[in-house]
């Protein structure tokens, strides 16, 4: 990390003797559309301290941490081509963001907004503390469309139901256009008392160490702003064409892949908006557009239903469900994990997860009604595993989204709604190209075997793979008796 006087910016700042401001960057890695940096920025010629708190209580683990490691190194060279400095404390919020403002006798802390349960939380007690101190303390829209208090029915309450809430949504008309990125930063001198404070990125030990698992995160991606507008230049100009189908097929390459980006904060939905209606070539008005909308929408529609019930991170909202008798198997969970289960296009899907920390969106509803409903296990299992090893684990998309394959959520697919994953194999990777990649152990196989390999002849039966942990029939009916169970289950 270069040091703050490197840059003739930094020295201008520290010697005007005006009151820093602070933006407290967070899940926010960029410069562009970023609503607290550029207020600080406009900010009477405040010099600018960026600061960055891994708090443990709220840091990501597994593969999220590697994402984070680059995300941060690639804002820390932002930063300094811009005149400023990227400072790098580790401990709890609470009690550093306010004494780190209070030794740099700062005039202001920003930071853009957070909805999650503990994030709030955290605000709130950061907020708090910083008004009886007597600095000022502002946060900004910057990681949805739409807040979550801002869509409503016509009598004030929350939708439930994402398609009138998405009606709702369009009706209020485009959200915002992004701000620009800042000219120059007039970044700030390290204050005295937070030379103690301040490590290293590689000090915060992000990064896999023995083993070193992360080679398939290393070969798939590369976090960072630039990268993340680069990806998102590159699908809506190129990409987007056959979306609202090819979406759904794990053997194209038709998705975005921008959930990582978004997550950390590389881009703003508000970017991947006015991308995709202002530059997609031609592409605005089509169904393939109106479809990649939709889906960023759910991601808004997502973070409206934990604000309205934060509760909903470890419980269902349908209570029938708790009720269920889930079980508790800790060898047919090691199976799933492990892509292990003798179903292809499951294990095809949980193979990619743990290689590259992430997974096709239609080979996520496969995997999770299987775990929920041929293997009956709990919900909450799946999305603690999601949450460890994807790189775009968003606490509401994941909880939402693993809440409406089980049936127990908002809006949820029906519990009788169960996946049969052969079917949804030769139906979404019809030649078995997705399988392949990913279970080598079935690259000889004919497409008219591939998902179903245990019909296979002596000749063909493959090595090494399993056979299937549950049958398809067997646990079907376990599911559906087990839901039947349920008071109120019709």
């Amino acid at each position: 990390m270069p040091p703050s006087s490197s840059s003739p910016a930094s020295v201008s700042a520290s010697a005007s003797g005006a009151a820093p401001v602070i933006v407290w960057f967070r899940d926010d890695l960029r410069l562009a559309d970023h609503p607290a940096l550029s207020h600080a920025v406009a900010s009477s010629g405040a010099p600018v301290l960026c600061l960055f708190v891994h708090d443990p209580r709220t840091a990501p683990s597994g593969a999220a941490q590697w994402w984070l490691h680059g995300g941060l190194c690639a804002l820390r060279d932002d930063l300094s081509r811009m005149g400023a400095t990227l400072h790098v404390v580790r401990g709890d919020a609470t009690v550093l963001v306010p004494r780190l403002a209070q030794q740099a006798h700062a005039a202001q802390v920003v930071w853009n907004r957070r909805y999650d349960p503990q994030g709030r939380e955290t605000d709130t007690t950061i907020k708090a503390a910083l008004k009886q101190d007597g600095v000022a303390a502002r946060s900004f829209a910057a990681s949805v469309m739409h807040e979550p208090w801002t869509v409503r029915t016509r009598a004030g309450d929350a939708f439930r139901v994402y398609t009138a809430w998405w009606r709702a949504a369009r009706a209020m008309g485009d959200p915002p256009p992004p701000l620009p990125a800042p000219g120059q930063i007039a970044g700030a001198g390290t204050p005295d008392g937070w030379r103690a404070e301040c490590v290293g990125i590689d000090a915060l030990g992000l990064l896999p160490v023995a083993p070193d698992w992360a080679a398939g995160l290393r070969a798939t991606w590369h976090p960072g702003e630039a990268a993340a507008r680069a990806r998102l230049h590159e699908f809506v100009h190129d990409d987007m064409a056959g979306y609202a189908t090819a979406r759904d097929r794990p053997d194209l390459p038709a998705t975005s892949l921008l959930s990582p980006a978004l997550h950390f904060g590389h881009v703003s939905p508000r970017q991947v908006w006015h991308a995709a209606v202002c530059d997609g070539d031609g592409a605005a008005g089509t169904e393939d557009h109106a479809k990649f909308l939709a889906e960023l929408g759910w991601r808004d529609f997502a973070v409206s239903l934990l604000y309205e019930q934060p509760e909903l991170v470890r419980s269902n909202f349908r209570t029938e469900f708790d009720a269920m008798p889930w079980r508790d198997d800790a060898r047919d969970l090691r199976a799933w994990q492990q892509g292990r289960t003798g179903y292809p296009i499951v294990d095809a899907g949980m193979r990619q997860l743990w290689q590259t920390g992430w997974m096709h969106n239609r080979v996520r509803m496969i995997v999770a009604s299987f775990l929920t409903k041929h293997l009956l296990m709990d919900w909450r299992v799946g999305e603690g595993w999601f949450r460890d090893t994807l790189v775009d684990a968003d606490i509401a998309s994941n909880v939402v989204n693993w809440q409406w394959v089980a049936g127990c959520g908002v809006d949820a697919a029906p519990y009788f709604r169960v996946f049969n994953p052969v079917l949804q194999g030769k139906k979404f990777d019809p030649d078995g190209t997705y399988v392949r990649r990913w279970v080598p152990e079935l690259a000889h196989l004919p497409a008219s075997r591939i998902h179903c390999p245990w019909t296979c002849g002596p000749a063909e039966a493959p090595r090494g793979y399993p056979a299937p942990i549950v049958g398809l029939d067997e646990g079907r009916a376990r599911a559906l008796s087990a839901w039947r169970g349920l008071s109120g289950a019709t």
